[in-house]
C-alpha cells in the first residue's frame, strides 16, 4: 500500500503539468522518425546497406528503444536529486508512514508508466509510417519499460548518492550519450572494434533494441529473446537493490 501511496503522489503532480510533455512523447518521435528514416535512410536504401529492412523500418524499433532510455534518464536524475536536496518530497513522505522501500518503487513505478507511455506513442508513430511488421510490437512497449527501468534503478541509486547535480553532466556524457550511439541503435553493432563491441553488449540499451527490433520486424534476436529480457530483469534486480539501499542510507539513517 506504501508503494500506491507514493505513486499516487507523482501521479497526482503529473496530472498538472502532463500538457507539457505532449509534444516531446507524439511530436518528437514522428520528427526524428522522418529525419533518421527517411532523409538519411534515403541515402542508406540506396547503397543496399544488408539490413534486410528499409532503414526506416529498421531504425524505427532502435529510436524507440534510446527513447525509453532518454525519458528515463530525464525523470530519474533532476527529479529524484531535487525530492533529496531541493524541495525534499521525500522527505516529507518519510515523515508518514511510508518507508524509503516504498518511496522508491512508487517513483519507480511512476518512471515505468512514463516509459511505457512514450512506448506506446511511438509504436503508434511507427505504425502510421508502415515500419511495424508483426503482431510481436505489441510487446515493445514491455520491452521499453524493461530498458527504462534498467538505466532508472540504478540512476536512482546515483542520484541519492551524489551532492552535487553536476555529476549529472558525467552521467549524459560518459554513459547515456556513448550508450545511444553505439548501442545498435543507428547502425549494426557488429561493424564496432572488439572491445567496443563488448561494451555495447554490456549495456542495457543494446538488449532493449534487440527486443524492439525483432518484435516490429517479426524477426529473430541475437541471442534469443529470453536471454535479453533476462539481462534486463537482471539490470532492474541490481538497480533496484543499490537504489533501495541509498533511499534507505538518506531518508533512515
Amino acid at each position: 500500500m506504501g508503494t500506491l501511496a507514493a505513486l499516487e503522489y507523482h501521479l497526482v503532480a503529473y496530472r498538472r503539468v502532463w500538457r507539457a510533455s505532449v509534444f516531446g512523447t507524439f511530436a518528437l518521435p514522428a520528427m526524428f522518425l522522418v529525419a533518421m528514416g527517411f532523409t538519411v535512410g534515403g541515402y542508406v536504401d540506396e547503397r543496399s546497406s544488408g539490413l534486410g529492412a528499409p532503414y526506416l523500418d529498421w531504425i524505427g524499433p532502435g529510436l524507440l528503444a534510446s527513447t525509453a532510455l532518454q525519458v528515463a534518464v530525464a525523470d530519474s536524475t533532476w527529479p529524484v536529486f531535487s525530492m533529496f536536496n531541493w524541495i525534499k518530497v521525500y522527505h516529507a513522505m518519510r515523515a508518514s508512514p511510508l518507508t524509503a522501500a516504498a518511496i522508491a518503487r512508487g517513483h519507480l513505478l511512476f518512471v515505468a508508466l512514463r516509459v511505457a507511455i512514450a512506448g506506446v506513442a511511438f509504436l503508434l508513430v511507427m505504425l502510421l509510417f508502415g515500419a511495424v511488421h508483426s503482431w510481436w510490437a505489441v510487446a515493445t512497449p514491455l520491452a521499453a519499460v524493461l530498458v527504462g527501468l534498467a538505466f532508472a534503478a540504478p540512476t536512482f541509486a546515483f542520484a541519492a548518492a551524489v551532492d552535487s547535480d553536476g555529476y549529472f553532466a558525467v552521467l549524459f556524457r560518459l554513459v547515456v550519450v556513448p550508450m545511444s550511439l553505439f548501442a545498435g541503435v543507428f547502425f549494426p553493432v557488429g561493424g564496432l572494434p572488439a572491445p567496443a563491441r563488448v561494451l555495447a553488449y554490456a549495456s542495457p540499451l543494446w538488449h532493449g533494441v534487440e527486443l524492439c527490433r525483432a518484435a516490429t520486424l517479426g524477426t529473430a534476436t541475437a541471442w534469443g529473446a529470453w536471454v535479453h529480457a533476462g539481462v534486463l530483469v537482471a539490470y532492474v534486480a541490481a538497480g533496484y537493490a543499490l537504489a533501495r539501499r541509498g533511499f534507505t542510507r538518506r531518508l533512515e539513517d
